[in-house]
């Protein structure tokens, strides 16, 4: 599976001048919500995931997303691992379990996300899981942007990653893009463009 090609064919590998959710610059972007909003293109990808998390034995009862990023990919994965599909949405400082969701005591969950980048909000999701007395097996993601060290990986993880050593991340493939402090951008140095902010956190 090239899972750059399948980004490009929806459309969901943005070149210009953005603006990311750490403050950053980068002249490139993953949407992954364009690859999620075909069905078909969506499976292809989770089921590849879950045969993974099955080669490595780890046992799991529930996939939990952060939402809103996270709701498409962690319900695919769910699927493909046929197992049960929550999610966690924000609460100042952290995030919490809402509508009615459970997490009985000891309930293994996989916190997936459509992208891992430093891992924060998976990381929020966790800690959210873990004081209800679940047990996070690992970390799952479409795409993982090169800071956290995925199974199967040859890149180490970078100072920035948020997400335990001890917990495994299951990812498709690493994006390891180039991000700038705004002060140090090239694209800023050169004039023309104006950094945008194409994700969901406005």
């Amino acid at each position: 599976m090239n899972l750059e090609e399948i980004y490009q064919e929806a459309h969901a590998l943005l070149d210009g001048h953005f603006l990311l959710a750490s403050g950053n610059h980068s002249a490139r972007y993953l949407q992954s919500a364009k690859v999620l909003e075909y069905p078909k293109k969506a499976a292809l990808l989770t089921d590849a995931l879950a045969k993974m998390i099955r080669q490595s034995g780890i046992e799991v009862d529930t996939v939990c997303a952060p939402a809103l990023g996270g709701v498409l990919a962690g319900y695919e994965l769910a699927r493909s691992l046929d197992v049960r599909s929550i999610f966690v949405e924000k609460k100042e400082g952290g995030m919490e379990l809402r509508r009615g969701f459970k997490i009985q005591k000891g309930e293994k969950v996989i916190v997936c996300e459509d992208i891992i980048t430093t891992g924060g909000s998976a990381l929020k999701a966790a800690k959210a899981i873990e004081a209800l007395g679940g047990e996070v097996v690992a970390f799952a993601s479409l795409a993982n942007r090169g800071f956290c060290k995925r199974v199967g990986s040859s890149h180490d993880a970078k100072p920035e990653c948020a997400l335990p050593e001890n917990i495994p991340l299951f990812a498709l493939d690493d994006f390891a893009f180039e991000m700038y402090a705004p002060e140090a951008c090239p694209l800023c140095q050169e004039g023309s463009t104006k950094a945008i902010k194409p994700g969901s956190k406005s």
